[in-house]
């Protein structure tokens, strides 16, 4: 019997309608032709101002996977989370910008959101994506150790000090953040401005935790090269352990430009690899930590199973777990309920703005085998349940 199934659990809060709404929504996304069809016009009519379309979005997605256009109008969603024990992460989902003025504002309401949850234990971790605080053509060119101009290395400056002002904030208010991963090819500066917040900024605990996307080949072993050099150097680390999310994009543009695909070739090597993630963190809590982020019910299990056989106790501070709102509400509040730190992921912002967000996760459901058809099964079963109250 699997145990992640306790649907009046999990819709606990949702009220019939509701589920049936998110049952109508998870219903279209199913349909891959009409996700991308429906995505595309989505775009194109808020972008262009169309007077009714920001109302519909509102009412649909944006309820679904957002908690409100504001972090004050989210407080409702994050303290019904954590009424049952589940912490909310603001996730600021503006994307698609990269001017200058945009990265400024962004890196202001960041540092804003670690002020905002200062001594509230329903906000755990503060996140932001790379690309938030520049642009992504330029990590690639650091990355690759490309000789800069003048003004792109005070253009790089500038990224850094946005980096470390948000580390150097969080450090100060003893709040945990994260770095979100991204597309490959800009990856590598994005994991070395880590690992030098991390040195600068984890001597006691780990504060900067960096992302780890488990599709990709060879993270297993950047994670053993960056253990090996924060025992050299004497910091922690924090990884949040995802699976990714750019797959398709990823292998498009190795096979146009000829580099060997940096994805696992199966879904299957992929799961083997996360799984080997989680024993790598299990096998060194003495300087990792993780946040594992999944819809996994089967890596959520073994987590709890490495737990038990190396007899951590269900709230042990180094492990978390965390899915996005919205989604595998059967696995977040399961784990609440037994004593597991879990945090959902909160987007927030103008609903404009998070459109491009709101697409990306539509298209993302529907290429992630099986993750909308389990959501749909589990709402199907609990409205079955409650009928046959």
């Amino acid at each position: 019997m699997p145990i992640f199934n306790d649907t009046k659990v999990a819709f606990a809060d949702k009220t019939d309608a509701q589920l049936r709404k998110a049952y109508w929504m998870f219903k279209m996304i199913e349909q891959p032709a009409l996700t991308s069809l429906g995505t595309s016009v989505l775009n194109f009519t808020v972008h262009n101002n169309f007077p009714f379309v920001t109302g519909i979005v509102k009412s649909t997605l944006f309820e679904q996977f957002c908690g409100g256009e504001t972090r004050e109008e989210s407080m409702k969603v994050v303290k019904q989370l954590f009424k049952r024990g589940v912490g909310s992460i603001f996730d600021y989902s503006i994307e698609g910008k990269e001017d200058e003025e945009t990265f400024d504002a962004v890196c202001k309401e960041i540092k804003d959101i670690v002020r905002f949850s200062v001594g509230n234990p329903a906000i755990p971790f503060i996140v932001f994506k790379p690309t938030a605080f520049g642009r992504i053509d330029l990590y690639e060119a650091v990355g690759k150790g490309a000789e800069l101009t003048t003004s792109q290395k005070e253009e790089w400056e500038r990224v850094v000090r946005r980096f470390d002002e948000v580390c150097a904030l969080c450090h100060e208010n003893d709040k945990k953040v994260m770095v979100d991963a991204e597309e490959t090819w800009m990856q590598d500066s994005a994991d070395q401005l880590c690992e030098e917040m991390m040195e600068k900024y984890n001597q006691e605990k780990p504060i900067v935790w960096n992302t780890i996307q488990m599709y990709r080949t060879g993270r297993l072993e950047y994670m053993e090269a960056n253990l090996q050099r924060a025992r050299e150097k004497n910091y922690f680390i924090g990884y949040k352990i995802v699976r990714g999310a750019y797959m398709e994009k990823e292998r498009a543009r190795a096979a146009e430009k000829g580099y060997a695909d940096p994805i696992q070739p199966t879904k299957d090597a992929s799961d083997k690899n996360y799984n080997a993630g989680i024993d790598f963190v299990m096998n060194h809590l003495d300087k990792v930590s993780a946040f594992f982020g999944t819809h996994n019910e089967i890596s959520s299990e073994l987590i709890m199973d490495k737990m038990k056989t190396k007899s951590l106790e269900n709230g042990n501070p180094h492990v978390y777990f965390g899915q996005l709102y919205g989604m595998s509400d059967n696995i977040s509040f399961y784990l609440s309920d037994k004593g597991y730190n879990v945090a959902k992921y909160l987007p927030y912002g103008p609903v404009k703005d998070v459109v491009p967000y709101l697409t990306r996760r539509a298209r993302e459901n529907t290429s992630v085998a099986g993750q909308t058809g389990r959501e749909l099964g589990l709402i199907k079963k609990e409205l079955e349940r409650r009928k046959k109250q």
